[in-house]
């Protein structure tokens, strides 16, 4: 993608993702209409279509040629990553958006032909924009954030991740391992919003984020974040991400990325049989 149309990409995204966090924050406070999908945890409320309604009709509008790969049912059906793809997630963190109305982000990464050319994440509610042009830098608002420091130790690290993970019951990954995961670092958190956790990392004030389930929307603009402070972002098998489908992700300072996934993730299950 050329320097002149990534901004172009870039400025117009920016603007309509602070348009549509402005618009949430009016209606923090307004009726909710909750419903659940695959679980009764896995919420979705009508801001959350209405939100991906905005974008998905600002793209057609303006970029015709454009597809967008999105959460709640307004996007293309994708076999193959070619062209110009915007894939986003109009709340990512719905729980925290419902019970919390804070903690909850809007997310979208912008690929040309596989390749993450631009990213934003915004937390709505702290009215805080990370962002990313691919080769760039990334910001934080109007500051740009510092290379991922590559000299702290696995053992004075913290990490995000589910407490889910922790449990026999859990299907994905072999829960002693993580527990001795949990027991060589320093500390761990959660908070609820995959992109955000993502964002978090790229911003050095958590060293790395694991998860056993992520769709595409949840993770593709802050994969690119991070990869561009420096940082490593691939499935918890060291395979590539699986931008069409739901995937393990270990997002991390690069010095501890090998002694995690060698050392403590004992998938239950190859993730090219899932």
């Amino acid at each position: 993608m050329d320097i002149q149309r990534k901004e172009e990409l870039f400025e117009q995204a920016k603007q309509w993702i602070l348009e549509a966090g402005s618009h949430i924050r009016d209606h923090i406070d307004a009726p909710r209409s909750i419903e659940t999908k695959s679980n009764p945890n896995d919420l979705v409320t009508e801001m959350d279509q209405q939100t991906e309604q905005f974008f998905a009709d600002k793209i057609r509008d303006n970029y015709p040629d454009h597809l967008l790969l999105g959460e709640e049912g307004f996007g293309d059906s994708l076999e193959d990553l070619k062209g110009t793809i915007w894939i986003v997630d109009p709340i990512d963190g719905t729980m925290n958006f419902v019970h919390q109305k804070r903690n909850f982000a809007i997310s979208i990464g912008i690929y040309e032909d596989g390749v993450g050319e631009i990213g934003l994440i915004y937390n709505v509610m702290e009215d805080v924009l990370y962002s990313v042009k691919r080769g760039q830098g990334v910001f934080k608002n109007e500051k740009q954030l510092p290379e991922l420091n590559d000299s702290r130790p696995l053992k004075e690290s913290i990490l995000t991740l589910n407490t889910t993970w922790l449990i026999p019951e859990n299907p994905h990954v072999e829960h002693e391992s993580i527990q001795e995961l949990v027991k060589t670092i320093r500390s761990t958190r959660s908070y609820g919003s995959a992109a955000l956790e993502l964002a978090f990392v790229a911003e050095g004030i958590v060293d790395g984020y694991l998860t056993m389930t992520l769709m595409p929307w949840d993770y593709a603009a802050g994969a690119i974040m991070v990869q561009e402070v420096g940082g490593t972002v691939t499935r918890a098998d060291k395979g590539e991400l699986d931008l069409l489908n739901s995937t393990t992700v270990l997002a991390c300072r690069s010095n501890i990325y090998d002694e995690i996934i060698d050392d403590y993730v004992q998938l239950k299950t190859k993730e090219s049989d899932r």
